[in-house]
């Protein structure tokens, strides 16, 4: 079989008309094509010489009429015509989409704790049968970060018809008894989280006073690590914004220093343990001075005593 070649613009064979010589005549077919040049239409023709017209003699006409043109454009877009307009395109393509199969259908969530679906389903805003792509997930996720207990919120689309949400929520550290107001719960920076179903987290450290959450992790953390003294604590009062006292078991009130506190929770372990301080009639115990303490004594007259560090209760 003999191969084929196929050439790109092949040759024709047809003999090609000779030129006619420099300064020869054209012959009279050559003459008539040259005569069937095709002229510009009426429109085209009507164009060009309105152009000329505004361009060349009457330069301020043309700026009037540009001026003309940008205020009309502008008070399309003042009027709202050009945005309802648009407005109503992306309805349109929406109502596409999600006939498409691309309409929000499930929401599926995680991380959410203690906070409802329905909440969460309320911030998100999404109507069933939503374009996926006209979710306003940004939006949503900002919503989903005010509510209580959401200290962050990734929002995403899961084609073709479902949004994931993923929340991460506050953790309670303690309760908060302000000087004016309900109690609630606060997280470890001392942040309030809520003042709803405070009785819930009734076992969380009671924390009372101004200002009193924002300082209180390493009280709470180092009172942890003294068993006797944690297992007596029912609040930690912040005086003055300066410093502690511990609320025991039978309001016992145990002033700590402002500073070197660490070492008086040593002391106070010792005394619970070994001293059996909190099985007398005592109503306050006063650790701030070096030298010595001080305990306040129940009865029917209050009284007081000292006593010198390092002798035996």
């Amino acid at each position: 079989m003999r191969p084929v070649r196929l050439e790109r613009n092949p040759r024709s064979r047809t003999k090609e008309p000779t030129r006619p010589a420099r300064g020869g005549k054209r012959s009279s077919s050559q003459q008539a094509f040259g005569r069937r040049a095709r002229k510009p239409g009426a429109i085209a023709r009507l164009f060009w010489r309105v152009r000329g017209w505004l361009t060349f003699r009457k330069p301020m006409v043309t700026l009037c009429f540009g001026l003309l043109l940008l205020v009309l454009i502008a008070g399309l877009f003042v009027s709202g015509t050009v945005a309802r307009t648009i407005g109503r395109v992306e309805h349109g393509l929406d109502g596409f989409v999600a006939n498409a199969g691309f309409g929000i259908a499930e929401v599926h969530l995680s991380g959410n704790a203690r906070t409802p679906p329905e909440t969460i389903l309320a911030a998100l805003g999404f109507q069933p049968g939503e374009s996926i792509f006209g979710a306003d997930l940004q939006s949503a996720r900002l919503r989903l970060k005010k509510l209580d207990w959401v200290a962050d919120a990734d929002v995403q689309r899961r084609y073709p018809d479902a949004i994931s949400v993923r929340l991460v929520e506050k953790l309670p550290f303690a309760l908060w008894k302000p000087p004016a107001g309900n109690i609630c719960i606060v997280d470890r920076s001392g942040a309030v989280i809520t003042d709803k179903d405070v009785a819930q987290f009734a076992r969380l450290p009671l924390l009372i006073g101004d200002a009193a959450p924002a300082v209180a992790a390493d009280l709470v953390d180092a009172v942890a690590q003294h068993r006797a003294v944690a297992a007596r604590v029912k609040g930690y009062e912040r005086v003055s914004q300066r410093r502690w006292n511990l609320i025991l078991d039978g309001d016992v009130v145990v002033k700590l220093p402002e500073t070197g506190w660490h070492k008086e929770l040593d002391t106070l372990e010792h005394m619970i343990v070994d001293q059996g301080v909190l099985e007398r009639a005592i109503a306050e115990i006063d650790l701030r001075i070096p030298s010595h303490y001080f305990f306040g004594l129940k009865g029917a007259k209050p009284e007081s005593k000292h006593v010198d560090r390092g002798r035996e209760l």
